[in-house]
């Protein structure tokens, strides 16, 4: 039996957290049809065919909770959509993206799943659940699947889209600090940390990397000038204008000497160890069409070193090798390198390895090193005929350990003369561990931006935590990175007291955002009048680097249809359980759905943070266990039992009492204002303000600590013209 392919109804990217996980996943709606009554076990061969394409499932703990425990469903028989999502999740990893997280759950309507996988990149996740569905509907009907297409597909996708990998690194390195990132644009910009507490690094660059630094260290004339002046050991050379000029300049420094571009990097265009007139002169013109201007130097004898410089600490180092090729007799120079460097599985075309593919026709250098020899790429070189092909950038060998102290003086050394706060410094010595002096040895360039995957992935020794050496350059041991966040939803007026909030805020002296339903809102001033309840909006907030707080007012809706704007939150705030009016497109039906989508708004408070409760609704007091923070209740009701019970465990709460807007912990009370204060008992009269949002603003303010004078400064100026006028008066009485 041939069966119709499962159809993909709908697909949607949640960017932010949402009612599966805090990360960003694919949403998938997909039509079994006729498979729903086809579970895996009843599908001839279906198992086999599925596990022989990817034996890497065998990893899949799925809910067994053990290694091939997925594969145990298969035999004992689950539907196609969950399999779609496992499928979909090894695409990912067989293309480079680690991803783990996935699930698939069944809808309202009969043979129609709901199919979530985790993906670092919504094109690559879209496309994985694609090519899932159509490597699923091939093991089933038993027809052909190319899979090493996909799978080069996908990982074209993810070289060509996903952050690069020293950029990963240090994003990873800042998660394992809790410290939440943002990609800014589709390359490698990165901001670390919300608002004015954020840094923003570009691969390995920082916004502590000084322009003139970098352009100093693109000039390897200057940097050497600069360097010589500070006692740190350079090789003498002089800049060239002509191949004529070159060849005078090497007779004048002593031979061998070192042909490079001034300005160009990663090793091209630079040629080594050059004694004949003839070398020079065709090295000078590699070198000009690779930079600007072209330097000669005295070549040092010795190995290829890079040396990693972050702050003032050298926290890598690694050793380069010289490519080399043995003659059968039998193979070509360019089949030798395809045969004994090209084969390395360090080596690849993609930016995740940590060595080049070595292609003569894009290495003129390589060309000329083996002309040196005597070879050409058509040449057959004798049996056991050792030739070198390249003599830089095959950096491989970590060496961390073996780095003298003087050595990383010095080092570090270069790095303050250029100006640079992370950098890369190549230099030439025989043995590491000794200082430079001793042994002739001497720095050759300065790098901006150096890249850190020979770091990550040696050939030899160690990998570094050089992202985390970063991070921990760029933020301080316990500095804040986050400003304060509140996120608030609710059933009714939650908008009202995004306002309210927003204004206590500001008045503690932060410059506060706003994303609202009335629009979005940067320090008291309406930049935007749609809507702001959406992701892209309301994310603004977090990018501006002017801000020092930031509110949102969140629905469920934004839950579902992209997740929310930040990881995580300093005060989540409910008011009241919305029902399911306007997410039924969702499959969102039922109350305890409700409840699975509203949660994340407390879910995502931090553990030194604090949700606020309304007390006298008993859905949204039903959420306060899954808050990793503090739980601060109000109620109009003084009476409350939750409230009275809160306070008994020394809980804080607000509520009202005898005209009075109290805030308590346990037994101690503190009478904040009475309600019958002009401006307030207008804004209660007239509806523009009502009771328990009042109460529900004095819980988040005290709970991101603003005093009481100033929540009650802020409540009796709110709305009135001459609040601005009293705003500094206010701040001094704080």
């Amino acid at each position: 039996m041939t069966f119709p392919d499962i159809a993909l109804l709908r697909m949607r990217y949640l960017r932010g957290p949402n009612v599966w996980t805090y990360r960003p996943v694919i949403e998938a709606w997909v039509d079994l049809g006729i498979l729903e009554d086809h579970p895996s076990n009843t599908l001839p061969g279906f198992v086999d065919r599925l596990t022989a394409w990817l034996p890497g499932m065998v990893e899949h703990r799925c809910g067994v909770g053990e290694r091939g425990g997925f594969l145990l469903r298969l035999k004992e028989g689950t539907w196609c959509g969950h399999i779609m999502e496992h499928v979909a999740i090894e695409l990912q990893t067989l293309a480079g993206m680690q991803v783990g997280f996935g699930k698939a759950r069944e809808t309202s309507q009969r043979g129609i799943y709901k199919v979530v996988i985790r993906t670092r990149q919504e094109e690559v996740g879209r496309e994985s659940l694609v090519a899932a569905r159509d490597l699923v509907m091939a093991a089933i009907n038993n027809t052909s699947f190319d899979l090493k297409a996909t799978v080069m597909r996908l990982k074209a996708m993810v070289d060509r889209m996903c952050l690069g990998p020293s950029t990963a690194c240090i994003v990873d390195a800042a998660t394992e600090h809790r410290i939440p990132s943002i990609r800014l644009t589709s390359g490698n910009l990165v901001q670390l940390g919300y608002g004015s507490l954020q840094r923003r690094i570009w691969t390995a660059e920082t916004d502590r990397t000084s322009a003139i630094a970098e352009s100093i260290s693109s000039d390897k004339d200057l940097t050497k000038i600069l360097l010589s002046q500070c006692g740190v050991p350079i090789p003498t050379g002089e800049v060239v204008d002509s191949p004529e000029e070159a060849w005078e300049v090497a007779q004048d420094i002593g031979l061998p000497v070192a042909v490079k571009p001034t300005d160009a990097n990663h090793g091209r265009g630079v040629a080594l160890d050059l004694s004949k007139r003839e070398d020079i002169e065709t090295a000078f013109l590699m070198a000009q069409r690779e930079g600007t201007d072209v330097m000669v130097e005295r070549f040092i004898p010795g190995d290829e070193h890079r040396l990693l410089v972050v702050g003032n600490k050298v926290v890598a180092a690694s050793r380069g090798e010289t490519a080399r090729i043995t003659g059968d007799g039998i193979h070509t120079v360019a089949e030798l390198i395809d045969l004994q460097i090209n084969s390395d599985p360090r080596r690849g075309e993609e930016e995740d390895f940590p060595l080049d593919t070595i292609r003569l026709k894009d290495l003129p250098t390589a060309v000329l090193e083996l002309q040196r020899q005597g070879l050409t790429a058509d040449s057959i070189p004798e049996k056991d005929r050792v030739a070198v092909v390249q003599r830089t950038g095959n950096m491989g060998i970590d060496v961390t350990d073996l780095v003298h102290p003087e050595v990383a003086a010095v080092v570090v050394l270069a790095a303050r003369v250029v100006g640079l706060d992370i950098a890369g410094i190549d230099l030439v010595a025989q043995d590491i561990s000794k200082p430079l002096l001793a042994q002739g040895g001497a720095i050759v360039e300065v790098n901006a931006g150096p890249g850190l995957l020979m770091h990550l992935k040696p050939a030899i020794g160690q990998p570094r935590p050089v992202g985390q050496a970063i991070v921990s350059h760029l933020f301080e041991p316990q500095q804040a990175t986050r400003i304060p966040v509140v996120g608030i939803m609710g059933r009714s007026r939650t908008t009202e007291l995004a306002h309210l909030v927003n204004w206590l805020i500001h008045l503690s002296g932060r410059r506060t955002g706003l994303a609202s339903a009335r629009g979005l809102f940067m320090d008291q001033r309406l930049v935007d009048t749609k809507d702001a309840r959406v992701f892209e909006a309301s994310q603004r907030l977090l990018i501006n680097r002017a801000l020092d707080a930031a509110v949102f007012e969140n629905t469920p809706l934004q839950v579902l249809d992209e997740g929310l704007p930040y990881d995580r939150c300093h005060v989540g705030v409910l008011t009241d359980m919305p029902d399911h009016t306007g997410l039924q497109d969702h499959d969102i039906l039922t109350p305890e759905q409700v409840r699975n989508v509203v949660r994340t708004q407390i879910d995502l408070v931090l553990p030194e943070g604090a949700a606020v409760l309304n007390a006298e609704d008993a859905a949204v007091v039903d959420l306060a266990d899954l808050c990793d923070g503090e739980v601060i209740y109000y109620a109009a009701d003084e009476h409350n039992n939750c409230v009275q019970q809160h306070l008994k465990k020394q809980g804080r709460a607000v509520y009202f009492s005898k005209g009075q807007v109290m805030m308590s912990r346990g037994t101690h009370e503190h009478s904040l204002l009475q309600l019958d204060f002009p401006a307030i008992a207008k804004h209660l009269s007239e509806g523009t303000l009502s009771l328990p949002n009042l109460l529900a603003s004095v819980a988040v303010a005290w709970a991101l600590d603003l005093s009481p004078d100033l929540i009650r400064a802020g409540l009796k100026n709110y709305g009135q013209p001459s609040a601005i006028a009293n705003l500094d008066l206010a701040r001094m009485k704080a």
